[in-house]
């Protein structure tokens, strides 16, 4: 799969990356290698959050006394 990101230099120095496509999906580094790297990691953990919790059906919320 091909995911676009952004790059950006933060002000105190860390390079960040944020996936387009993936809302919330986001990681810094303090040098490109390093940020590739990570953005990929964190690319497959979003995929397989996500995986898992569209298996998973919500059906509300409830209170409930003891």
């Amino acid at each position: 799969m091909d995911f676009n990101i952004i790059i950006e230099k933060g002000e105190d120095g860390y390079l960040l990356s944020e996936v387009i496509e993936l809302p919330g999906c986001r990681t810094q580094a303090k040098d490109m290698n390093e940020l590739l790297k990570r953005t990929k990691e964190v690319i497959t953990l979003y995929l397989q959050v996500e995986e898992m919790s569209t298996r998973n059906s919500f059906l509300g919320v409830q209170k409930i006394a003891v």
